[in-house]
C-alpha cells in the first residue's frame, strides 16, 4: 500500500474507532428528554474529519503508549468541539444554516434546543473526560483542569467574543493572532497535551507535543480562512463566502492569500520541527501536519 492510501486507511480506521465510542458515551436518543438527545446525536453524528479526537490518540501513541488510555480524553474533546460548532451557527453568533453538509441543530431543533444541546455536550465532555484512567503520575482531576481552562474564557470562549467583536473592523495582526490561538490553536493543542498526559509522558514530550498543537492549530486556521473564500459551500460542507460577507477578521482579509499561505507552511514546518524530540514515534503526526497543510476542505 503507497503511503497516501496507508495514511487514508489510519485516518478511517481511527475514525471508526472514535465515532463508536462517541456513541457508547452519548444518552440514547430514546431517553428523555428524547428531543435534547436527539440534537444531541444529531451533532455528534453529522460527520467531521474528528482531527481532534484524531489528534489525542495520536499524540499518546508518540508518547509510546496504547492510544486506548486516551479514548476518554479524545472524546471529550470531539464533545467540546461539537458543542462550540453548535453555539457558532446561532443566529446570535454566526448565524449559519449548514454545518458537515447538514443543516445546522438550530434549523432542525430550534434555538432554544440547539443552545441546551450544547450545554449538555459541554457537560457531558467533563463527565467522561474525569472517567480517563492516565498512566504515571497525571490524574484524572489534572486532565479534567487542562480541558476546563482551554474551554474557558481566556481560551475558546473568550476568543469567540474576540471573533465576534472583530467583525467589521482592522484588527491588528497581534489581536488576529489571539483570536486564532485562542478560538481553534487551543483546542487542538489540549488535544495533543490530554494525549500525552494521558499516556503518562514526561513534561519534554508534553511540551514538543504543546508546541506542534499550537503552530497546527494556526496553520489550521489560515487553510481554513483561505477555503473558506477558494472553495464551495458543497464542497466544504459549510457556508462558503461567509467570512467575506460578515467582514470577520481573517488572516487572508488581513495579509492576502498568498502571504497567507507561505504562513501556514511556514507553521506547518515549524510544527513537524517541534517533534523531534520524540522521533519515529511521531510519524504519524507529521503526517497529519502535511495533510492538514495540503486540505482542501
Amino acid at each position: 500500500m503507497n503511503p497516501a492510501k496507508e495514511f487514508k486507511a489510519y485516518t478511517a480506521s481511527q475514525q471508526k474507532r472514535i465515532n463508536a465510542a462517541l456513541r457508547s458515551f452519548l444518552p440514547r436518543a430514546s431517553c428523555r428528554p428524547k428531543t435534547l438527545h436527539e440534537s444531541m446525536r444529531y451533532s455528534v453524528s453529522a460527520g467531521g474529519k474528528r482531527l481532534r479526537p484524531i489528534l489525542c490518540l495520536a499524540a499518546a501513541e508518540a508518547c509510546g503508549s496504547n492510544d486506548n488510555l486516551a479514548m476518554p480524553a479524545a472524546c471529550a474533546v470531539e464533545f467540546v468541539h461539537t458543542y462550540s460548532l453548535i453555539h457558532d451557527d446561532l443566529p446570535c453568533m454566526d448565524d449559519d444554516d449548514l454545518r458537515r453538509g447538514k443543516p445546522t441543530n438550530h434549523k432542525v431543533y430550534g434555538e432554544a434546543v440547539a443552545v441546551l444541546a450544547g450545554d449538555a455536550l459541554l457537560t457531558l465532555a467533563f463527565e467522561v473526560i474525569s472517567q480517563s484512567k492516565p498512566a504515571g503520575k497525571y490524574t484524572a482531576a489534572e486532565m479534567v483542569q487542562e480541558l476546563a481552562l482551554t474551554a474557558g474564557s481566556k481560551r475558546l470562549v473568550g476568543g469567540q467574543v474576540m471573533d465576534m467583536e472583530g467583525e467589521g473592523a482592522e484588527p491588528s495582526a497581534r489581536q488576529l493572532r489571539f483570536i486564532h490561538e485562542s478560538k481553534t490553536a487551543a483546542l487542538l493543542t489540549c488535544s495533543m497535551r490530554l494525549g500525552a498526559m494521558a499516556a503518562g509522558a514526561n513534561p519534554g514530550k508534553i511540551d514538543a507535543l504543546s508546541q506542534f498543537g499550537q503552530a497546527t492549530g494556526l496553520a489550521f486556521q489560515i487553510i481554513d480562512d483561505i477555503l473558506d473564500i477558494t472553495q464551495s459551500s458543497e464542497k466544504l460542507g459549510k457556508s462558503a463566502g461567509k467570512d467575506l460577507a460578515t467582514e470577520k477578521a481573517t488572516y487572508p482579509s488581513t495579509h492576502g492569500l498568498e502571504k497567507s499561505r507561505r504562513e501556514a507552511a511556514r507553521l506547518t514546518e515549524q510544527a513537524i520541527t517541534a517533534l523531534k524530540p520524540l522521533g519515529s514515534k511521531a510519524s504519524r503526526l507529521r503526517e497529519i501536519g502535511s495533510y492538514l497543510l495540503d486540505r482542501d476542505y
